[in-house]
Parts: C-alpha cells; structure tokens; sequence
C-alpha cells in the first residue's frame, strides 16, 4: 500500500506542476505571445482567462475520467489521465497563438482533474480506516513538492518559458511504473463481482440517493469555496510579495523573480506543512472541525498578511503562516470525499465534489481577476474582500456527517 501511495503521490506531484508552471510562468508566456509587456493589464485579463479555462478542463476530465475509473478501473484510468496531460503540456511549448494556449490547458486540465479522482479513491481504498486520513494528507501534501519543481524551473528558464511545459511531458515516465506495479483495489474488485450490486459508476444512482445527493451538494460547494479561493488568494501571495519589493524600491524584473521565489519555496513551505498537519488534525479532532477552524483562521490571516507588513522581509516572514492556513486545508478533500460514498460511487462522487467545486470556482477567479485588473483597486482590499468565501466554508461543512473513524461505506 505504501507503493501505491507513492505513485499516486508522485501522479499529483506533477498534476500540480502542470497547474503551478502556467501561474508562475504566464506573464512571459503571455506577454511573448501579444507582443505586449509582461505586466500589461491585457497580459493579467488573459491570464485569469486562460486560468479559469484550466478549472473548466479539470472539471471536465474529473467527472469523466471519475465515472469511468468506477466503471473500469483506477489502474487503466490513471494510465490514461496521466498519458494525457503529459503530451498536452509538452504541445504547450510549441504554442504560439491564443487559441492554441487555450485548447492545449483545457485539456491538459482535463487529464489533470481525472488524476486526483482516481488518485485519491486508490489511496483511500488500499489503507486501513486509522490511517486513511494521514495517508491521504501525505498523498496531497506531495502538491507541495510539485509547487518546488514549477518554481525551480520558472526561475530557472525565466524568459524561455516553453521549456517549462515541454519538462510536463516526463510523467508519461510513470506509466511504465504503474502499469508493473499498481494492481487494482480489492474493494473495487470485490464490489464488480458482486451479482446483485448496483452499477459501478452509475451517476443516477448518485443523483437519486438523498444521503448520497446530498453530500455532493454541500462537497461540492465546501470544493469551490477551496479552489476560489486557492486562485483568487493563496496564488496571489505572489502578486501581493511583487507589490510590496517595487514599493521597496525593487525594479519589477527582479521582483517578479524574488517573488516567484517568495510564492513557489517559502509560501509554499508553510503550506505543505498545513497540509502535513491537516491529516492528523482530523484524525484526532474530527473532519468537520477541523475544517472549520482552518478556514476560520485562513480568514483572518488574509487581511493581516496584506495589511500589516511594512516591508518584504516582515512578509516573507509572513508567507509561510499565509500558506499554511490558505492551503492546509485542501488536505481534506483527499481525505474527505472518499469518506462520503459507497464503493460504486467513490470515484465518481469524490471527483464530482472537487470537480464540481473548480466549476463553481471559475465565475471567482474571473470577479478576482476583474477586481485585480483594475487600476482603482488595491490588491490587498480585493484579497480582503474574497477572504470572506471561507466564512461560507464554515456553513456548508456544517450539514455534512463526520467521518472519523467510520470504516469507508459499501
């Protein structure tokens, strides 16, 4: 079971390089691409726009690869979603229009959301009930590892960002791992087997079932409050690190580095130990709970990191609380959904409350990046502003059922 915790580690690893190279490469990329400087507003519209087409592949790939890993399998499944959002992000490095940048993230995205569907039923099917909420944190707090390798290579190719996307096409490496190593859960096997058994996959019965509906409902909801929030605030740690080195009197080529470095290493530290914390935290206190007080806690440090320092080393002091709290409770998600539906169901139900939750989040990141475009508007009171999406966490975690200790449901 430890294999398969590291290969699903290391599939999310790169899932989230895919999503984290666009953010800390897209002004290069974009700005070569118009022809305009890479801090033009045009460059920032665009760049939420291509962001926002990414969550809409994610959703598309998580609820169609979910359904079909209940259907066939987790192996096959992971094999394909991998296969697909590496030769994607090695195109992206021969794109040189709009459009072409557009389709290739959509796709790329729609293999990356059915990676973590799949990914996290495996991890949640292959260990024992008390240590499912530990493994499922170290499988996603592995995000962070991938997060380090995107701002590596971003500092490192800088203007040459299309070697930033054609790096992307090395997971294809891990399918020869999994195809000799992973074998298929035993659940999943067990529950095809059955003669009596209810479709695997089977979306009506999902939709039919109040106990099951429900939990979609309001995991879908508790998904998009995490994901909105993600992009709208925990990535512009960036931006918010870039604002305060010019304010410094940093000129803005050396800031973009310095805050690719503050964001991608030391903000992103902070939240792979939230992440890390997050599993035992709900093992010991409850799913529920702590999720409320992560996202109480994210939404008062949100205003202090924007407001309070007074230089950049008070805020890269700063950064890894910021990270910690914005990002440590995305560990949940792994942990959590799977928890929620039956063997049949877990796949499809668990990728339909994350997925679900990147399409509820594109209409944030566009109002995050409306506001942040604006000339008139400061980024720490738009920052301020959306930190209020946690508050709306708290409620929709409210109706839904603990979990801990609770052997997965058949």
């Amino acid at each position: 079971m430890w294999l398969v915790l590291a290969i699903a580690s290391a599939g999310w690893i790169f899932d989230v390089y895919e999503g984290q190279i666009f953010n800390l490469t897209r002004n290069h990329m974009l700005g070569d691409i118009l022809g305009q400087p890479a801090d033009s507003p045009e460059v920032k519209r665009y760049g939420d726009f291509f962001l926002a087409v990414f969550l809409a592949g994610g959703t598309v790939g998580g609820l169609g690869f979910g359904y079909l890993s209940d259907r066939f399998g987790r192996r096959p499944i992971m094999v394909v979603t991998i296969l697909m959002y590496s030769l994607f992000s090695g195109l992206t490095g021969f794109a040189t229009e709009l459009w072409q940048v557009a389709v290739l993230r959509f796709l790329v995205a729609t293999g990356v959301g059915g990676e973590w569907a799949v990914a996290a039923s495996l991890v949640s099917e292959v260990f024992p009930t008390k240590a499912r909420a530990h493994a499922s944190a170290i499988f996603h707090a592995s995000s962070v590892l991938g997060t380090w390798l995107a701002a590596i290579v971003a500092m490192q190719v800088q203007n040459s960002w299309r070697l930033a996307y054609l790096i992307g096409v090395l997971p294809a490496l891990l399918i020869l791992w999994i195809r000799s190593s992973v074998k298929e859960t035993e659940q999943w096997q067990h529950r095809k087997e059955l003669e009596n058994a209810p479709p695997m996959g089977y979306v009506p019965d999902l939709v039919s079932h109040p106990t099951w509906r429900r939990h979609a409902i309001f995991g879908v909801a508790l998904a998009a409050v995490g994901l909105g929030t993600f992009w709208a605030i925990t990535v512009a740690g960036q931006d918010l690190a870039r604002q305060r080195l010019i304010a410094d009197g940093v000129s803005p080529a050396e800031a973009t580095t310095r805050a690719q470095f503050a964001y991608g290493i030391v903000q992103t530290a902070g939240g792979g130990l939230g992440l890390l914390a997050f599993g035992p935290l709900a093992a010991r206190f409850g799913r529920r709970m702590t999720f409320i007080v992560f996202q109480a806690l994210a939404f008062a440090i949100v205003p202090i990191a924007c407001f309070v320092p007074q230089s950049y080393p008070q805020l890269l002091a700063l950064l890894p609380v910021f990270g910690f709290l914005t990002l440590g409770v995305h560990a949940g998600y792994a942990i959590y959904f799977p928890e929620l539906f039956p063997t049949h169901l877990r796949s499809t139900g668990a990728s339909l409350c994350f997925n679900g939750g990147r399409l509820l989040a594109v209409p944030i990141l566009l109002l995050s990046g409306f506001l942040k475009a604006r000339p008139e508007v400061d980024l720490r009171w738009a920052m301020t502003g959306l930190a209020g999406l946690f508050l709306v966490g708290i409620l929709v975690v409210v109706p839904l059922p603990e979990t801990r200790n609770e052997s997965l449901p058949e």
